[in-house]
């Protein structure tokens, strides 16, 4: 099913509006690469529902954490590197998993042996004193 485009896109003042914040703001915020909205052919500023999930992170970060707009943008590198590696990782994971079914194993089946607690196990009765 194809998304309708019309659907989760607000103009800038809509957004500043919802958000309490001034309209220069969020042209800051895209200025500084924070924000990436996308641009109708007559260039207004259209923010999807991606970019208010942005929007409202990059507002956590300001608000709550006093984080300023270098580090907002730190933040939000690492982050997006973590989701790269989380993707990568994924990806070696299931090339993993596949090897393993080609080579007629199932990747679900543990063959790690069971970990020693270190404990000693008593007998029923418990310790007898000699």
């Amino acid at each position: 099913m194809r998304r309708d485009p019309k659907q989760g896109v607000y103009m800038i003042g809509v957004v500043a509006a919802r958000y309490n914040i001034h309209p220069q703001t969020l042209r800051l915020y895209e200025r500084e690469g924070l924000l990436r909205p996308s641009r109708t052919e007559g260039k207004t500023r259209l923010y999807s529902d991606e970019n208010l999930e942005r929007l409202e992170f990059i507002l956590s970060l300001i608000r709550d954490l006093g984080v300023n707009l270098a580090g907002v943008e730190v933040v939000l590198d690492l982050r997006s590197r973590m989701q790269q590696m989380q993707d990568e990782m994924g990806g070696a994971i299931e090339a993993m998993k596949q090897r393993m079914r080609d080579a007629g194993l199932d990747p679900g089946e543990s063959r790690a042996p069971s970990k020693s607690t270190g404990l000693v196990r008593l007998p029923r009765q418990g310790l007898v004193k000699r």
